[in-house]
C-alpha cells in the first residue's frame, strides 16, 4: 500500500468515525429511504478509495462523500422515474469543488424523531435509531438489548421497509408530537452513550466520540424540550456518569470500580451541571426513569463531600426504578445496593429470582455481581464458577484482569 493510499484509507475510516451518521441523516431526509441512503453512501466511500489515492483528499472529506452520493441517489432517482429532477436532492453542493468549503448539516434530530414513529413498533425505535443515525453496528445494538445479532438484523430491516412503505417524513415533528415520540429518542441516545461508556480509558475512538455525540445530542434535545423532564433527566445521567472517566483507570490502566474511585478526579464542573439540570428535572414534579437514574448517581456523587455513600438513600431509589421499569438490569442494580445495606445473603435470593430470566445468561454483569456476593456469602466454589463465567464474557482486558484478581483473592 503506497502512502497516498494508506492516507486515503485513514481519511476515510475517520470520516466514517465521526461523520456516517450525520450523512446518512441528511441523505435519508431528502430521499426517504435510509435503505438508499446506506447504498449511496456506500457506493460514495468506494468511489474516494480510488479517487483520493490519485488526486489526493479532500479538504472538506464529509461534503465530497456528501455530493458523491447525492449523485448516486439523483442517478438511482431518473431510473426509477426519468421525469424526476435532480431538485429533489438540492442544497447540497452541485460541485465537488463547491464541497470542499460548503458546511455540512446536521439533520441526525429530526432522523431520531423519524424513527420514533408511531407506525413503526415500539420495541425496534431505539434499535433504529442507534444504527441509522449513531452508526453502531447490529451485533452492539443485540448486545445492549440482550437479543442474539440474527434476530436484531432481521427487526431493522423491517423496520426500515416500513419506512420506506408508510412514507415517513425525516424531520422533527411539530411540537405537540414530540411528547409521545421521545421516550424512545432517549433510549436510543442513552444506548448509544452507554456503548461509549465502555471505553473508559478512551483508547477507542469511535467510542470515545460516540459517548460525545450522544451527551451533544441529549443538550440538543433538552433545548428543544425545555419542559421535558426526562430530557434533563437523562442529560444528567449523562454528565454524571461523563464526569467519572477519569478515575475509572488507575496510572497502571487499571480498572477501578466505583466504590473505589478517588472522587478528587471527578471533573466537578460536570458534576455542577449535571445537578443543575436534574435540579431542573425535578422543578415538573414529573418523575420518569431517566431523573431516578440520575438521582443515584447524585447520590453517588454525594461520597465525594461525604466520604460515606448512602446506601439506604440509593436503594429507596432502585426500589423506586424497578416499580416503574420492571428491568432486571435494575433488578440485578437494586440487589447490589441490598447488599451493601442488609448483607449478601438477602441479595443473593433476590440474584437466585433473575436467574429465570434467560436475557441474563450472558450478561456479564449479572455473573459478576453473583459472584462477587458468593464471595462475600463465604461460598468459594459457587463464587469461583460464577468468577469463571464473568471473565468468559467480559471483552475489556482491563476488567478481565480485575475479576480475575478478585477470583484469585477469593482462593
Amino acid at each position: 500500500m503506497t502512502l497516498d493510499t494508506a492516507r486515503a484509507h485513514q481519511t476515510a475510516e475517520a470520516v466514517a468515525r465521526t461523520s456516517y451518521s450525520k450523512l446518512i441523516a441528511w441523505l435519508a431526509a431528502r430521499c426517504g429511504s435510509v435503505s438508499a441512503a446506506e447504498d449511496a453512501l456506500s457506493e460514495a466511500f468506494a468511489a474516494a478509495l480510488q479517487s483520493w489515492p490519485l488526486q489526493g483528499c479532500p479538504q472538506n472529506p464529509d461534503a465530497w462523500l456528501l455530493t458523491v452520493a447525492r449523485r448516486k441517489l439523483i442517478d438511482l432517482t431518473r431510473r426509477q422515474r426519468p421525469e424526476a429532477g435532480s431538485d429533489e436532492l438540492d442544497t447540497v453542493p452541485a460541485s465537488l469543488d463547491e464541497a470542499a468549503t460548503s458546511p455540512l448539516p446536521d439533520r441526525r434530530l429530526g432522523l431520531l424523531f423519524a424513527c420514533a414513529h408511531p407506525a413503526i413498533h415500539a420495541a425496534i425505535r431505539a434499535p433504529l435509531m442507534l444504527q441509522v443515525v449513531l452508526g453502531l453496528e447490529a451485533a452492539q445494538i443485540a448486545s445492549a438489548f440482550l437479543m442474539s445479532p440474527s434476530a436484531m438484523s432481521q427487526r431493522l430491516v423491517r423496520a426500515k421497509t416500513k419506512i420506506r412503505q408508510a412514507g415517513i417524513p425525516f424531520h422533527i415533528p411539530q411540537r405537540e408530537q414530540m411528547p409521545e415520540r421521545l421516550e424512545a429518542v432517549l433510549d436510543a441516545i442513552y444506548t448509544a452513550f452507554s456503548e461509549g461508556w465502555q471505553d473508559p480509558a478512551g483508547s477507542d475512538p469511535a467510542r470515545r466520540e460516540l459517548a460525545g455525540e450522544a451527551i451533544y445530542l441529549g443538550h440538543i434535545v433538552a433545548d428543544l424540550l425545555p419542559s421535558e423532564p426526562e430530557a434533563f433527566g437523562l442529560l444528567a445521567l449523562m454528565l454524571y456518569a461523563e464526569a467519572r472517566r477519569a478515575a475509572r483507570r488507575n496510572a497502571s490502566g487499571e480498572f477501578v470500580p466505583l466504590q473505589q474511585q478517588n472522587t478528587s478526579l471527578w471533573d466537578a464542573s460536570l458534576n455542577s451541571k449535571a445537578e443543575a439540570s436534574l435540579l431542573h428535572a425535578s422543578r415538573f414534579g414529573r418523575i420518569g426513569r431517566f431523573q431516578l437514574e440520575a438521582a443515584i448517581q447524585s447520590a453517588h456523587v454525594e461520597r465525594h463531600r461525604t466520604g460515606i455513600t448512602n446506601w439506604p438513600a440509593i436503594l429507596t431509589l432502585y426500589n423506586a426504578l424497578f416499580a416503574l421499569t420492571s428491568s432486571p438490569v435494575v433488578a440485578l442494580n437494586r440487589a447490589l445496593a441490598l447488599a451493601e445495606v442488609d448483607g449478601p445473603h438477602p441479595a443473593l435470593l433476590t440474584l437466585d429470582e433473575l436467574a429465570a430470566d434467560t436475557r441474563l445468561l450472558d450478561y456479564q454483569p449479572y455473573w459478576a455481581a453473583r459472584a462477587d456476593l458468593l464471595n462475600r456469602a463465604r461460598q468459594p466454589a459457587q463464587a469461583d464458577l460464577a468468577y469463571q463465567r464473568a471473565i468468559g464474557l467480559e471483552r475489556d482486558p482491563a476488567v478481565r484482569h480485575f475479576l480475575q484478581r478478585r477470583r484469585d483473592a477469593a482462593h
